[in-house]
């Protein structure tokens, strides 16, 4: 690992496996040749073609994906040094492995009326699909989980707001916290309903081949059916590759997601550089070569610089995936070899900020005091009440109140004893303190 050039298989390994596991070299020419597999038995099923075979030999044909291993993939990438051509290589490989089996009798019907990116193409949607319900999505409830019980947990944590920077109506902790909840989810039931198409059509999307062999089958059906079996929505109007619009629109969700989770990380980060969340002091950790004190937000700032790759991964995909030169041509390719790099880096900063975010306890003596220091934020309760009793110019007043100063709960007091409201406001305004005035934030949690 030392040696890797890509952190993702060096540093961040083992944030990584899950994502190797599904997406890597080994893992796409597996599902190349379960694709091939696939569709040779779709062509036994269709009665016109009139393809005599068993039961067994289904069974032979499942065994060759089930016991694809790293090393009958390494019999497919020698093929590949040959051919020069990855899939093709495929077709070879499972014409070899047939006639080792003892069923080379199908062997012209392995890749029949394909081009390669009608395997190709389907293998990644297979594996994408894979990547979003079995490894990203999960990382994602997980990140919305914890954030949720930080929202519960502290939905009555008083804290200070900051607009422009500027001190501001008071918040709660666990309000702050349940607005990241709400906007991740809401992109995350997008990403959860978004459809990877997938394409086999032919060399050009006419089904040109098939229907010069069997033009009596009904090739629409067939190739819906087929796709549809993957769990893909099927694409029938083509060049020779899938256009690659939706995968596009789901790179735009996650890009959507990313940005929240910054957002989130960057609030976090600024949040603890004021001391309103301490760290967890880690025995054997250090923040500085030169200075023993520092405890760093160094999870928050991991998952920024990896949210960033993966964004700036996802900009060079949609770019680029959408635009192929008339019926197609190979820019594409190269680009989709990096889709578990996308995924990965996506999710080494969501696991650093489900870290960073279990690290952190609430400074509630901190925020109480600087709630405390700040009774000018009760300028915009006073003046509205001001304006519910009909007082002129009610926001004027307060202006020249507070605009700009630090005032004491003596002076704001003073000034609430003087005015002439009713009794039952100027009780309640007495009564207000910037930790006590939070309006609906506790209950505005409990809708989550």
């Amino acid at each position: 690992m030392l040696e890797d050039i890509s952190p993702i298989d060096g540093r961040y390994r083992e944030a990584t496996d899950e994502v190797r596991n599904v997406f890597s070299e080994f893992y796409l020419i597996k599902n190349r040749v379960f694709v091939e597999i696939e569709w040779l038995k779709k062509l036994f099923s269709i009665k016109e073609m009139n393809i005599e075979y068993n039961f067994e030999d289904l069974k032979v044909l499942d065994s060759i994906v089930q016991e694809f291993d790293v090393t009958e993939a390494e019999k497919v990438k020698k093929i590949e040094q040959v051919t020069k051509h990855d899939v093709k290589a495929v077709e070879y490989y499972l014409d070899e492995k047939f006639t080792e089996l003892g069923i080379e009798k199908y062997n012209q019907f392995v890749h029949f009326g394909c081009t390669s990116e009608d395997i190709n193409n389907l293998a990644y949607g297979v594996m994408v699909k894979s990547l979003i319900d079995d490894v990203y999505v999960p990382n994602c409830e997980k990140l919305v989980g914890v954030l949720k019980e930080k929202a519960k947990e502290n939905k009555a944590v008083s804290m200070l707001s900051h607009t422009h920077g500027q001190s501001a109506t008071p918040t709660t902790v666990g309000k702050e916290f349940a607005i990241f909840v709400y906007r991740l989810n809401k992109v995350l039931n997008r990403i959860k309903n978004e459809k990877i198409s997938g394409k086999c059509n032919g060399a050009v999307g006419n089904f040109n081949a098939h229907m010069i062999a069997y033009p009596e089958i009904d090739w629409i059906k067939v190739s819906k059916e087929f796709v549809e079996s993957f769990g893909l929505e099927c694409n029938l109007f083509t060049t020779q590759i899938e256009s690659h619009d939706n995968i596009c629109m789901l790179f735009s969700d996650m890009k959507l997601f990313n940005n929240i989770v910054l957002d989130f990380d960057s609030d976090m980060w600024m949040y603890i550089s004021r001391n309103y969340f301490l760290q967890e002091n880690v025995k054997g950790e250090v923040g500085s070569s030169v200075m023993p004190h520092k405890i760093n937000p160094i999870n928050f700032e991991n998952s920024m610089a990896n949210m960033k790759m993966a964004n700036s991964m996802i900009n060079g995909f949609v770019d680029n995936l959408q635009i192929s030169r008339m019926q197609r041509d190979l820019s594409d390719s190269s680009v989709l070899r990096n889709i578990g790099c996308v995924f990965a880096y996506a999710i080494i900063a969501i696991k650093q900020t489900i870290i960073g975010i279990n690290k952190l306890k609430v400074n509630r003596e901190f925020l109480i005091g600087e709630l405390q220091r700040t009774p000018e934020v009760l300028a915009e309760a006073i003046q509205t009440v001001l304006r519910k009793n009909g007082y002129e110019n009610a926001y004027e007043i307060l202006k020249g109140l507070t605009r700009g100063k630090h005032i004491s709960m003596v002076e704001v007091r003073e000034f609430v004893e003087k005015l002439e409201i009713s009794s039952v406001d100027k009780e309640r305004l007495l009564e207000l303190k910037p930790e006590n005035y939070l309006g609906l934030a506790d209950k505005l949690v409990d809708l989550l």
